[in-house]
């Protein structure tokens, strides 16, 4: 059965197989490399399986399996067949690193994980680590964005599935992306009062997604989608083809303004709700030094991983969302390829029994990403609000850095976002550029007039998250290490 791990005390020295994240990608890689033999941790920052797509699933009453749907509701299968496993599971456990083992720790595993769980930090070793970060939100900067009364999409929906908390007044949603009417439906049918939902999807994205069209419709996401949008469009406004738009009020959201070419509307509201995509989390992806690109079609950056997630990274593989926008039935078997390829990797399973599987679990993931690439072109969001417009905008709102700000420094020649963080501290903040590494690569990139890719990132190095000196302070103290302070080591007698 599986084993509750609530102290980092309590973690083993190794594991064959760590994976970060309890999505249904982690979910799917624990069990998958549980079943063939290999010692497997699962860690996760919150309380319960599941994710940010199967949130607090198994607590769930039935009226909030009702609201939030059947794709929803099918998560609680995935975590009871996780339940039942063979594999050690750290809720609030934080990993902030992962790198090549210390020969000193364990040489024969070739990992080491840095974690903190219950106010103590370790480093373990492992033969494997899957990472199944999954996804942000991507920052949707334009002036107002950062004022009360206005949150992602996302938030909104964490809080209906973690805490049954709905908004109260007249709730306003505003972007691009599947997710918005999804959000838009969910709030629906709880009872919110949704009296707008404003469109910002250029039309133009028709032109590259409409060869894609006839896969989409053949799939499974064609018929959701379209119940999504009839169900909205029949219980709330929805206004299409905006291309700007501008949150104001006194100290809080009042209204929206928002244009259409010459046109422009005003919509009074209580809470605005934005989003405008999903990004994959790389932070920790990086932060190992794993190889990356930026995908133009979804324009996010995106790991560079093989066809069962592996990554540049020896021992290290990449599913899910984390490693690009899939969903949760193609994220969980790009999970379950993962745990295989581990297995397989380790020698606990034979090349026969592995090419059979790989093969079914490859072919049931083609069917599962079939009309993602419509999709992605769909719902493409557009360059002015990714990249904002007016110099007064806020792009950092850790650091409170403008976009003028930054354009002042792109303006002196800075060759990339590393040194107009050190010029700026845009990104040096509590998210450590999850809210604005996007917005800065590219505003970066537009003034030099080169591309993102051209750019990169920004140089991301553990810890990921924060550690604090009381999780240090109750690290093990090792001969090495007393020496490494103290320059001697006390011969007690």
């Amino acid at each position: 059965m599986i084993r509750n791990i609530q102290s980092a005390t309590d973690l083993a020295p190794a594991y064959d197989v760590v994976v970060v994240g309890a999505g249904p990608a982690g979910l799917s890689a624990a069990i998958e490399a549980s079943i063939h033999g290999l010692a497997v941790l699962l860690a996760d920052e919150n309380e319960s399986p599941g994710g940010q797509i199967y949130r607090s699933v198994e607590h769930a009453s039935d009226a909030d399996l009702a609201r939030m749907g059947p794709d929803y509701a099918a998560g609680r299968k995935l975590i009871e067949r996780f339940r039942q496993g063979n594999l050690s599971y750290a809720p609030r456990a934080t990993v902030w690193s992962v790198g090549p083992a210390d020969e000193e720790l364990d040489g024969a595993h070739p990992l080491e994980v840095g974690i903190s769980l219950g106010g103590i930090a370790r480093s373990i070793a492992a033969h494997r680590v899957i990472l199944a970060t999954g996804a942000l939100e991507r920052p949707f900067p334009f002036p107002g964005w950062t004022m009360p009364g206005v949150m992602t999409a996302g938030a909104a929906q964490i809080l209906m599935k973690s805490s049954g908390l709905v908004p109260s007044g007249r709730t306003i949603l505003a972007g691009t992306g599947p997710l918005l009417y999804l959000v838009a439906s969910q709030l629906l049918q709880a009872g919110v009062d949704v009296i707008a939902v404003v469109d910002a999807t250029p039309r133009e994205n028709w032109r590259t997604a409409l060869v894609h069209l006839p896969a989409f419709v053949t799939s499974p996401h064609a018929l959701k989608g379209l119940k999504f949008l009839f169900d909205v469009r029949r219980r709330a406004r929805v206004v299409r083809g905006v291309t700007a738009i501008e949150a104001v009020g006194q100290e809080k959201f009042s209204a929206l303004r928002a244009s259409r070419g010459k046109n422009s509307l005003e919509v009074e509201g209580d809470l605005l709700l934005l989003h405008q995509g999903l990004a994959p989390n790389l932070n920790l992806t990086l932060a190992a030094g794993c190889d990356y690109y930026w995908d133009d079609h979804s324009a996010v950056f995106r790991p560079s991983v093989d066809a069962c997630g592996a990554s540049s990274v020896p021992g290290v593989s990449i599913a899910g969302d984390g490693a690009g926008i899939v969903g949760a039935v193609a994220s969980a078997l790009q999970g379950q390829l993962a745990g295989l390829n581990a297995s397989f990797d380790l020698n606990l399973i034979d090349r026969n029994a592995y090419g059979e599987r790989r093969t079914r679990l490859t072919r049931e993931l083609a069917r599962a990403m079939r009309g993602r690439t419509f999709i992605e072109r769909r719902f493409r969001s557009g360059e002015k609000f990714r990249i904002p417009e007016h110099d007064s905008t806020i792009v950092c709102r850790c650091e409170e850095i403008t976009a003028g700000k930054l354009h002042e420094v792109a303006a002196l020649g800075v060759p990339g976002p590393n040194q107009m963080k050190a010029f700026t501290r845009c990104g040096m903040g509590p998210c450590q550029g999850r809210l604005c590494g996007l917005t800065a690569v590219e505003l970066l990139a537009k003034c030099r007039g080169g591309s993102p890719s051209e750019a990169g990132y920004y140089r991301l190095r553990p810890p990921i998250k924060p550690v604090t000196l009381g999780e240090l302070a109750a690290w093990p103290h090792t001969d090495a290490a007393i020496v490494a302070v103290a320059g001697f080591l006390e011969t007690r007698r």
